[in-house]
């Protein structure tokens, strides 16, 4: 990934944008197209990066392991590796990230009420 410039107006902007507005902060952390995506898939529950792969088939392998990372680092998602030959990995939502469940959930709902019917198209 890029270097960001910590220093940089732009960076300074989005800080202080991020410290006065919680749906900037909460952008900060879930925005981008998969990672609600994500957070809904491992709503169900653990997930190995091949069932998320699966489970999300238009994501590419970089962005999906972009992404897990950067959960990661917010401290959305825990991932969990066992010491064994071949690698386990799993993926679960950490504390936080089960609160943003009820969001993740909001999105979806709203989907079903709004989705246009494709039937009388």
């Amino acid at each position: 990934m890029t270097a960001i410039k910590e220093s940089s107006t732009i960076q300074e902007n989005k800080q202080y944008a991020s410290a006065q507005c919680p749906v900037t902060y909460v952008m900060e952390k879930i925005g981008g197209y998969w990672k609600p995506i994500i957070l809904y898939h491992l709503s169900t529950g653990d997930k190995r990066y091949s069932e998320l792969k699966r489970a999300i088939p238009a994501v590419t392998e970089k962005m999906l392991i972009q992404h897990l990372k950067q959960l990661e680092a917010d401290k959305l998602i825990i991932r969990e590796a066992k010491p064994v030959v071949p690698p386990f990995v799993t993926y679960k939502l950490s504390s936080s990230g089960k609160g943003l469940l009820p969001v993740i959930d909001a999105m979806a709902t709203w989907a079903f009420d709004n989705r246009e019917d494709n039937s009388t198209v």
